[in-house]
């Protein structure tokens, strides 16, 4: 059989389970994952190689009109993985079901090769989730229409298959063993930030950034890994450190664990917390921390 390789674009609006799903079809973890929207701020590129194809998965930023600087860049490079792009997969959240905001970006991001992904359909009943598909092949006139549970694992052969029949044939991207093209620290700083939106309120989270700082690698010894969190007001700072720096010591605690995890060895994390002050609606702050 001939080999197929192309580049799958993971799309929709914020959170719907793009990153869960790169996660899953991966089968392991390797973008933040939050149950809050807007937290993947980077095309993250996972790759799905066999004998037969290879599949360069690419989780975007989720859909949005932008209200400031960083949620444009953030929709650029959206749109840039879409164009980019032999496929398509165009995620819904079943729980919402389908609405005219999905309309219209499919509408207007729409590719040749283009799938729905019904993501979710675990929270709702069977008859609904035959409605939802109904509705999206009239509104669309797709009929490749994939109901899945990216959290279950639930579709994810019948989406893997459908995804490789529409990839067009050639040689592979990447190297067998290659996972990703992103380096290690980047995953680390996702891990931070992800912790950051597990512990933190509602509105920290969106105004931090992670910049690594320090990722020096010593045999016999454990990795030291230096990051700084920028926040974007100096009233944030002391939400996010916490009475006595309780709040940043467990961030550091609980990204320290899952750092080990994804490398395979010992490290010593120190974090710091410094301000700059409105980062997210300047576009220079927003290149200099890698947002863009």
């Amino acid at each position: 059989m001939t080999f197929k390789s192309g580049y799958v674009a993971l799309a929709g609006r914020p959170n719907v389970g793009k990153s869960t799903l790169l996660n899953a079809l991966l089968g392991q973890k390797l973008a933040a994952v939050s149950r809050r929207p807007q937290t993947t701020r980077q095309r993250v590129l996972g790759i799905l190689t066999s004998d037969l194809h290879q599949v360069v998965l690419m989780d975007t930023p989720g859909l949005l009109d932008p209200r400031y600087a960083m949620q444009d860049a953030l929709l650029k490079i959206a749109v840039n993985s879409i164009s980019q792009s032999d496929v398509l997969a165009f995620l819904v959240d079943s729980q919402k079901g389908w609405h005219d905001e999905d309309w219209n970006y499919l509408q207007k991001y729409r590719r040749k090769n283009t799938i729905v992904v019904l993501n979710k359909i675990d929270a709702v009943p069977k008859e609904g989730v035959l409605e939802l598909i109904a509705q999206v092949n009239q509104a669309t006139g797709l009929d490749r229409i994939y109901p899945i549970s990216a959290l279950r694992q639930f579709g994810l052969k019948e989406l893997e298959a459908g995804l490789i029949e529409l990839l067009p044939e050639g040689k592979p991207f990447y190297p067998d063993e290659m996972v990703s093209d992103q380096p290690e620290k980047f995953f680390v700083a996702e891990i931070i930030r992800e912790k950051i939106f597990e512990l933190c309120g509602a509105e920290v989270p969106y105004a931090t950034a992670v910049i690594i700082d320090e990722f020096k690698e010593q045999e016999g010894r454990k990795d030291v890994i230096k990051a700084t969190i920028w926040v974007e007001k100096r009233s944030q700072k002391p939400i996010l450190v916490g009475q006595g720096g309780h709040k940043v010591k467990t961030i550091g605690i609980n990204a320290r664990k899952e750092i080990e995890e994804f490398l395979d060895r010992p490290v010593f994390l120190e974090l710091f917390v410094k301000v700059k002050e409105k980062w997210r609606n300047n576009e220079s702050d927003i290149r200099e921390l890698g947002l863009s």
